[in-house]
């Protein structure tokens, strides 16, 4: 079964998270991960939201997990955090049908 980082956030720096998106891609790739939305429209219908998602699909629950804990991956975060308001969350997919 897949599994799927969630980012739910606002961009604050909007300089450096080019820096962040640029660096994440390649640490992304290099985990089996792929972008499924990546700060396309949005509308919001319930509820309180920040105004960015990006949803990553890894080959499982288990690789998307190394691939947040991953020292390449933490390194690049901090550039994330300097740079935006975010929340993130790892996620179980459903098996194929």
């Amino acid at each position: 079964m897949p599994g799927y980082l969630i980012l739910h956030g606002e961009v604050t720096d909007p300089d450096g998270y080019e820096e962040y998106k640029a660096k994440a891609q390649g640490v992304i790739a290099a985990h089996g991960g792929r972008y499924l939305h990546r700060g396309g429209a949005s509308t919001r219908l319930e509820g309180e939201w920040l105004p960015r998602f990006v949803v990553v699909e890894f080959p499982s629950y288990e690789a998307a997990l190394a691939f947040y804990h991953s020292p390449e991956y933490q390194e690049v975060a901090e550039i994330r955090k300097r740079c935006s308001t975010s929340a993130v969350a790892i996620v179980e997919g459903l098996p194929a049908p």
